[in-house]
């Protein structure tokens, strides 16, 4: 079972409790059968038990109120005689198809037999003599009948089967307890199986499964802690518990090989830390030997660096000799440079002297010229501004004139409203007089109303008159301003000809200072050129001068490495013609 998979072993285990507790149910329920068919069987013996001792309660119930019935004549105790004869008629044939046994039927039925000779002997027979009025009679034959009145013949079979019954009823109580002992027993042995079987199971669960698993978390515990010579237990089995054991033996066997890349990376680096400081402390001849396999490639990388780097100082270290060739030249050739540049610069500023002296006379002239053409300007601004004023006083002459026009239209409204008033004043008069005495009131008021509209129109005729003669001086001044404004534009005409040929020679004189000016400034810019180019070469013979200081401590840097293919001799010669 050690060799089952977990799901697997857990599935048996639980298929045997499963199988255990369906064993000890199905004993429990063969007796719960059992017990249920011996209790149906007893039930129906207990009705079969009843309906016999029905019939013998019905036939002694017969007998004893046929005799009370012949002592009394009481019909009462002929209600209960044919009440247990029913009884017993309804039940004897219940009875009789109860029973299985052919024999207990046949006791029923001699039963029946004799009970209904009884009655027809007896019972029946002297309840009629009784009722025919005989009943001594009747108590005399029955006191000689004896015990061949009794119903013995009919009671007897039934006490037979009564018997038998009672037996089987005892055998079945008998079976029943040995059934619920059986029962029982089947109970507790099965309960104590499965109790047995779950700590069998269980404690093998614990063994194959629970004490693997702690012993495997101890050990993932451990191997945690960094202990990577831990033994791992567990590897040969089949199950799950085996294959988590081969996949920490691969998480212990890689942590080894890590440790192991560890030690071989802190040596590793420990050499290339040595060769890094002997770089610094500029030999460039060492190299990486005797490195782990894992760094090969760091080595020839290295390795290779540092030759590659060995080649360049070696062409760095040749190029400082043509850097101090070329640098000596490159001064000679700014020294001439400047010697030039210097008697340019005297040539060029004599030249920018005299063309600021002409320049200085072009401006002059043409300051004068431009004083000139503005004073023409003013005085041909001064003419247009008197336009202008002249055509503002056309336009208020001319508004003057239409305001007089609308004046009339006023006028002529205030005529049809003093009409209108006049007019209204006449109606509320006339109203007034029809009114009589109520209305004198009005007719006053109507009065001073027409007095009002009268002079209204009075003063409106006066100011029409007025504004006509207003209008005739408007309109003899508008005439006048108009001549003016004429005589105004051909003055404004002459002086705008007079001012453009003073403004063209203002423009020539101005264009040709501009002209100078920039020759001027040409020569000038020419010069600082120049200058800048003196300044330039100076600065070009002290870069030089740097150049040769930088290459001389360039070659006692040189000198301090250690270099393959070079000898200190030759550094030497370097340094000895830098210094020269």
């Amino acid at each position: 079972m050690d060799n089952l998979r977990i799901p697997r072993r857990l599935g048996v285990s639980f298929a045997i409790l499963i199988g255990a507790a369906a064993v000890v149910m199905i004993f429990c329920a063969v007796s719960l059968m059992m017990i249920s068919n011996v209790t149906s069987r007893n039930n129906a013996s207990q009705e079969i038990l009843a309906d016999v001792l029905t019939l013998e309660t019905s036939l002694l119930r017969q007998n004893s109120q046929l005799r009370g019935f012949l002592v009394t004549g009481d019909e009462l105790y002929l209600k209960s005689y044919y009440e247990g004869r029913d009884d017993y008629d309804r039940v004897s044939p219940l009875l009789e198809n109860l029973l299985e046994d052919p024999a207990l039927k046949s006791l029923v039925r001699e039963s029946r037999e004799e009970t209904l000779k009884w009655r027809r002997d007896w019972g029946d027979k002297y309840v009629a003599i009784v009722r025919s009025g005989e009943r001594a009679r009747a108590q005399e034959e029955i006191r000689e009948a004896g015990k061949k009145v009794l119903v013995s013949a009919a009671v007897l079979p039934l006490r037979e089967v009564r018997d038998t019954i009672q037996a089987t009823i005892t055998e079945q109580s008998e079976r029943q307890e040995t059934v619920v002992t059986m029962g029982w027993l089947a109970l507790g042995l099965g309960a104590a199986a499965i109790i047995g079987i779950a700590l069998f199971l269980g404690r093998s669960l614990t063994r194959s499964i629970a004490r693997p698993v702690a012993q495997m978390t101890q050990t993932m515990t451990v191997l945690a802690q960094g202990n990577t010579t831990v033994d791992i237990q567990g590897t040969d089995r089949r199950d799950e518990l085996g294959e988590m054991a081969a996949a920490m033996l691969v998480f212990r066997n890689a942590a080894q090989e890590r440790d192991k890349s560890v030690r071989e990376r802190e040596e590793a680096m420990a050499k290339i830390g040595q060769s890094l400081a002997a770089v610094a402390n500029a030999d460039l001849t060492v190299r990486l030997h005797d490195m782990p396999d894992s760094f090969t490639d760091v080595t020839d990388d290295f390795n290779e660096a540092m030759q590659r780097l060995s080649q360049v100082m070696i062409g760095v270290q040749s190029s400082v000799e043509t850097i101090d060739l070329a640098s000596g030249e490159i001064q000679q050739a700014t020294n001439d440079l400047a010697n030039r540049s210097e008697i340019q610069v005297s040539h060029l500023q004599s030249s920018a002297d005299a063309m600021k002296r002409l320049s200085s006379q072009v401006e002059e002239y043409a300051e004068i010229a431009a004083q000139v053409s503005a004073a023409m300007v003013e005085a041909r601004g001064e003419a247009e501004n008197g336009g202008a004023v002249v055509a503002k006083a056309i336009a208020a002459m001319d508004e003057a004139q239409a305001a007089s026009a609308e004046i009339s239209k006023i006028n002529e409204m205030i005529d049809a409203i003093a009409f209108q008033t006049n007019l209204l004043a006449l109606n509320a008069g006339v109203e007034a007089a029809r009114a009589g005495e109520t209305g004198k009131g009005f007719s006053v008021v109507a009065s001073e109303v027409r007095a009002l509209a009268q002079r209204s129109l009075e003063s409106a005729g006066a100011i029409k008159e007025r504004v006509d003669t207003v209008a005739k001086h408007v309109r003899t001044g508008v005439e006048l301003v108009n001549e003016t404004g004429g005589a105004l534009d051909t003055i404004i005409g002459r002086v705008a000809a007079v001012t453009d040929s003073v403004t063209n020679i203002a423009n020539g004189a101005t264009e040709q200072s501009h002209a100078l000016k920039k020759v001027g400034q040409g020569i000038h810019a020419m010069d600082d050129m120049t200058q800048q180019n003196a300044a330039m070469v100076e600065q070009t013979s002290a870069a030089t001068t740097n150049l040769r200081h930088e290459a001389r401590q360039l070659a006692a840097s040189f000198a301090e490495f250690k270099i393959e293919n070079s000898t200190p001799a030759s550094i030497s010669k370097v340094d000895l013609r830098l210094a020269s």
